[in-house]
């Protein structure tokens, strides 16, 4: 049998893919109880190793419950490996996986040696208490709701497969959402730093590019080292964002088919300028042979860090703030509102966003200088001629007529 990398799902002689393995003891013969399948539930045959292990953990869950193995004993760490962690990974895509597998670690390096059924109020709100200390981690509000919230989820879960009478971390106040705001650059930064790049270079000229390409299209940090020149129409001047990178290291990595959101997929119009700065770079790459990724000087992927560096360099080279990555693509957004007073949805479009709603959340606070520019149009826009005398015949308090 072969091994995929999913736990306990194989392949047979034929490629066909199954799942195989151990539930626990039978308490009345005392003997292993195995499970072993090729189909779902509806008989259908498994296409792919991760259709199996969604249908092992649907399976594992459903014995527990019968078989009442959410005993007393239990302690979270065995209910996070065995249940909730198992699950979790067939629900969202790989990259989510492998960005929350850290917070799945500081769940189980405070709570994992307690038994599910003894975690307390006390114990909850002091979590909470120690996620909010800046002094004790740092960690910013965000990522404090993230791992608070990780930690009810999972609770929930433990209540709907009764392996909880109550979820107890219900019973202290979540930890609300803190407004992010993304630093950026502006077109002036962005000039700066751009004009510090020696593009005669190879891999300078690289930078230029890939600096170029963020600012001037918003795409995501992953969307972008994904981009392949056949995702670039020159004749039509359009780009297609069809695709996101996962990478593990620079020769472990996956181009999937999808985008962050199913309303990332995309096309975007470009401007002649960059047109020309593509044509450029692709004959630039063609000469010592790379024909797929854009944003490569050796055939494989940018890494994200790479990308970071990069910004690190250029602007202490500029003398300007350092940004994110991401700070490139709320880069753009102020671009396009500044510098064209862009409607939201044109932004929105560009920007991958579900809906325009989503845009204004994130954005809207760049519009809030463009109503110096209205106010000043509104100067004198109406006219005011008011009569020397009243035609109003009044007999209201003499005091005020008076």
């Amino acid at each position: 049998m072969g091994k995929t990398k999913y736990a306990c799902v194989y392949t047979d002689d034929k490629g066909k893919f199954y799942y195989q393995t151990e539930l626990g003891i039978d308490r009345i013969t005392g003997k292993r109880i195995r499970k072993k399948g090729r189909k779902d539930q509806y008989g259908v045959p498994f296409k792919t190793a991760r259709d199996a292990y969604r249908e092992l953990t649907r399976i594992k869950n459903e014995f527990h419950q019968v078989k009442s193995y959410s005993n007393y004993n239990m302690t979270y760490r065995q209910f996070m490996n065995d249940v909730y962690i198992p699950a979790y990974k067939t629900e969202v895509e790989e990259s989510t996986f492998i960005v929350r597998k850290r917070a799945f670690h500081h769940l189980l390096e405070r709570f994992g040696d307690i038994p599910l059924r003894s975690i307390t109020i006390d114990q909850v709100q002091s979590f909470k208490t120690f996620l909010l200390s800046k002094d004790a981690c740092g960690y910013s509000q965000s990522y404090a709701g993230l791992l608070f919230g990780t930690l009810r989820q999972s609770l929930e879960m433990a209540v709907n497969l009764n392996y909880l009478d109550y979820n107890i971390s219900k019973k202290v106040k979540a930890i609300p959402k803190a407004r992010t705001v993304t630093d950026y650059w502006t077109k002036t930064e962005f000039e700066k730093v751009i004009n510090t790049i020696y593009i005669d270079d190879f891999y300078e000229h690289l930078n230029f590019v890939m600096l170029w390409i963020y600012f001037m299209t918003g795409v995501r940090v992953n969307e972008g080292t994904a981009l392949w020149w056949d995702d670039v129409d020159f004749e039509k001047k359009r780009l297609r964002v069809h695709h996101m990178l996962i990478v593990k290291n620079k020769n472990n990595w996956k181009r999937n088919n999808y985008t962050k959101t199913t309303d990332g997929k995309r096309t975007i119009a470009l401007d002649d300028d960059t047109i020309k700065i593509l044509k450029q770079w692709k004959e630039r790459q063609n000469e010592i042979g790379i024909d797929d990724f854009i944003f490569s000087y050796d055939g494989l992927p940018m890494l994200k860090s790479t990308v970071a560096r990069i910004i690190a360099r250029y602007s202490k080279l500029a003398g300007i703030h350092k940004i994110q990555s991401k700070g490139l693509r709320h880069s753009h957004a102020s671009y396009l509102i500044n510098e064209f007073n862009v409607s939201v949805l044109v932004l929105s479009n560009r920007l991958g966003h579900s809906s325009p709603e989503i845009t204004l959340r994130h954005y809207a606070h760049m519009w809030s200088g463009l109503d110096d520019v209205i106010v000043e149009k509104m100067t004198g826009n109406i006219k005011i001629d008011t009569p020397t005398f009243s035609s109003v015949n009044f007999k209201g308090n003499q005091a005020i007529k008076k």
